[in-house]
């Protein structure tokens, strides 16, 4: 910190993470953030090997789960090494400068992932309502030039976000009391009335989630009007099974961040710890999950991965 009269200035921050954490247990967590660090890089540097190797994989569904790897790989990478070093090492200072860039990348990539999961409910709902129309509507490059949109429209307001909060005077502690830095735990900090900035980046998330949200439930609400059509039950449970996998990659994703919100809203208070719990919960834990679902409940890549698994054992022997 620099002195400026009676008002002292932050240069720097610290990340708390769990401020009610017994010291004794700081290895386990960093141990625990390192397990899970290892599942999404693996899991999901699996599924960019597979997309990379086997073209039978270069289909519009397989393109939009990319841009999702490829935004939870960015995401992790960006937080959670330094939340592991903060626990294990007890190197939880972090840049100035540097927490706004990890600020950026965490609302960036969320942004990213809500327009990229609203693209794969629509994907499944062109499928389901559109059959005959698919493969001329969802080509890979029509999927691929929504995805680079998507990627694109999230930068304008995540950016302008960071920006506005940069220049604020952060003259209090300079405790980050998260795992990593994020717009909330930053302004806080500051010695200005935060509501000029915390309430547009708060509507601008709303307008993210929420849009993102209604795109997904109206799609899916098609889906099973068209899916009550068939009349058969084992072609209503064989379509139905087509978006199973995007239905749980949506939940775990949509669902603990909804609540989330709506607790803060009706005045559910959270301790401190639970609450970061609760965040780490929906932003870590779909992007290790999302990759064993997808090889789960994917036959395509489910045989895939035998194939390759088989080639290798013969190779061994």
């Amino acid at each position: 910190m620099m002195s400026g009269g009676n008002v002292t200035f932050v240069k720097d921050f610290f990340i708390v993470g769990f401020p009610g954490l017994h010291p004794s247990y700081y290895g386990l967590v960093s141990a625990a953030m390192f397990v899970i660090y290892l599942c999404i890089l693996i899991g999901n540097g699996i599924f960019l090997f597979l997309f990379a190797t086997e073209k039978s994989l270069h289909k519009p569904v397989y393109y939009c789960f990319l841009s999702l790897v490829i935004s939870d790989i960015l995401f992790s990478t960006s937080t959670l090494p330094k939340a592991i070093a903060r626990y294990w090492f007890q190197a939880g200072s972090i840049s100035f400068l540097g927490c706004f860039v990890q600020m950026y990348f965490v609302h960036y990539l969320g942004t990213v992932n809500s327009f990229i999961m609203a693209l794969m409910s629509i994907d499944r709902y062109v499928a389901v309502c559109n059959p005959l129309r698919y493969h001329t509507i969802m080509t890979n490059r029509n999927v691929l030039i929504l995805s680079l949109v998507a990627w694109v429209l999230a930068h304008p307001s995540t950016l302008s976000m960071a920006i506005r909060a940069f220049p604020l005077s952060y003259c209090g502690a300079n405790t980050i009391l998260h795992c990593y830095c994020d717009h909330i735990s930053i302004t806080r900090l500051a010695c200005t009335d935060r509501a000029p900035y915390s309430l547009p980046a708060f509507a601008v998330a709303m307008v993210v989630l929420l849009g993102s949200l209604a795109i997904i439930i109206f799609s899916y609400c098609c889906i099973v009007v068209e899916v009550m059509r068939i009349s058969s039950t084992g072609g209503r449970l064989k379509t139905l099974s087509t978006c199973t996998s995007q239905l749980i990659i949506i939940s775990l994703y949509f669902l603990p961040r909804c609540f989330n919100y709506l607790a803060t809203v009706i005045g559910i208070m959270f301790n401190s710890d639970l609450q970061i719990a609760i965040i780490l919960l929906y932003s870590l834990l779909p992007p290790m999950i999302n990759p064993l679902i997808y090889c789960l409940r994917t036959q395509e890549i489910k045989k895939i991965v035998l194939r390759k698994f088989q080639r290798s054992q013969v190779s061994c022997h």
